[in-house]
This record gives structure tokens, C-alpha cells and sequence, in this order.
């Protein structure tokens, strides 16, 4: 059964190299769709600058030409914190049980993973694609490496933990940001679309 990818982050704003990951570990997973979250109080990273609804347009915008791929305002529409496990509860209640989930982090995010708020529920709910480059491998304690060497779940739809290698792009949205506020265009960074969106709405300007 084709899977569902689940890409979370603050997507302040969403970038080429978000998309340019995703289409990868889509591709290695044979992936039927894509849901792009954006976070609304994410827990362990700053606030974001934009609007949820600014940075849920910038998603939609730059994910529409591609099928199977969509915005997903998920945790915008919480007034909660943005835990993990309650999106993929929510997400599970939606799109079903039998359906195997990928939540796509990096390989930071998984060498933390045991900080995460009930990451072991997490795992009865998901896999977990993690995104590394050629050749690196995550420096992890022993529980998590045991899950990179486990088959125990290889036939169901959830509790795996795989390596996908992707392209690294040196790309961070805190640069598009400083450049945008100092009025530099951050053209092959992001979406063209997302940037006429950036610059109708004035999203990023220095307003000092």
C-alpha cells in the first residue's frame, strides 16, 4: 500500500530545499502523497515571523503543481502547543489506520527524539523518514539505533526508523529572511510564486 508523507515545520517561509527533500524521500518511498504542516507553537524552535495564515499560503502556493502533494492546516486550527503526536492522532483519525505513515525530520531531530512529548506513541503511529546525506549517519543512542537495525514492524504501518539520503541544500530560511528585510531577492531559493507572495504582502520587510 503507497504511503502518505507528513512534513511538519514552521515553513517561515517554505523554501526550495524543503520541497527539493521532500521530492526525494517521496520518490525512494514511492510516496502517494505529501502533507505539508505548517506549525503553529512549535515547541522546541523560536516562533515563526509570518502569520499562520501567510505561511499557509506560501505552502499551498508552493506545492499546487504537484499531485499529491497539499497544505495541511492541521495544527493551525489548534489552539494548543504543536506535539507531534496529536497531529499524527488527528492525521490518523482522517486518513485511516491501515495506511502506512512517513513523518519526514532531520537527522538532528531524530538524535533527539527521546526528548520529544510521548515520542513512543509517536512510533505506534508513524515511521519515521530521516533525512541525512550521502554517506553521514545519525549520532544516536543505543534505544534509537536498535530502531534503525530492527525488522520487528517491517510488514506494518508503522514503528520503522529509515535512512533516506537527500541532497543537501545550503539553504535556510533565516538567510531568506535577512535578505528580504534588507531588500535583496531571494531568487532560486524559493518558489517564484512564493516570492511574488512575499513581496504583494510585504511579509519579511525591516519594519525599523
Amino acid at each position: 500500500m503507497a504511503g502518505v508523507g507528513i512534513f511538519g515545520r514552521t515553513f517561515d517561509p517554505i523554501h526550495l530545499g524543503h520541497l527539493r527533500s521532500a521530492w526525494e524521500v517521496s520518490q525512494q518511498l514511492s510516496l502517494e502523497s505529501m502533507h505539508f504542516i505548517p506549525s503553529a507553537s512549535p515547541v522546541h524552535r523560536a516562533q515563526p515571523v509570518a502569520t499562520a495564515a501567510h505561511r499557509l499560503a506560501m505552502v499551498q502556493l508552493a506545492v499546487e503543481s504537484i499531485p499529491g502533494w497539499v497544505a495541511n492546516d492541521i495544527e493551525l486550527r489548534r489552539a494548543t502547543p504543536s506535539y507531534t503526536v496529536d497531529t499524527l492522532i488527528s492525521l490518523r483519525e482522517s486518513l485511516g489506520y491501515e495506511v502506512p505513515f512517513w513523518f519526514l525530520m532531520g537527522s538532528d531531530a531524530f538524535e533527539g527524539l527521546l526528548s520529544w512529548h510521548r515520542w513512543q506513541d509517536m512510533m505506534k503511529l508513524t515511521n519515521l523518514a530521516i533525512m541525512v546525506r550521502a554517506g553521514t549517519h545519525p549520532q544516536c543512542c543505543e534505544e534509537l539505533q536498535a530502531m534503525l537495525d530492527s525488522n520487528e514492524h517491517a510488514a506494518c504501518h508503522y514503528g520503522q526508523a529509515r535512512l533516506i539520503e537527500v541532497t543537501p541544500l545550503a539553504i535556510a530560511a533565516t538567510r531568506i529572511r535577512a535578505d528580504l528585510a534588507s531588500k535583496q531577492l531571494p531568487h532560486f531559493l524559493v518558489s517564484e510564486s512564493v516570492l511574488e507572495y512575499i513581496q504583494n504582502h510585504k511579509i519579511y520587510e525591516d519594519k525599523g
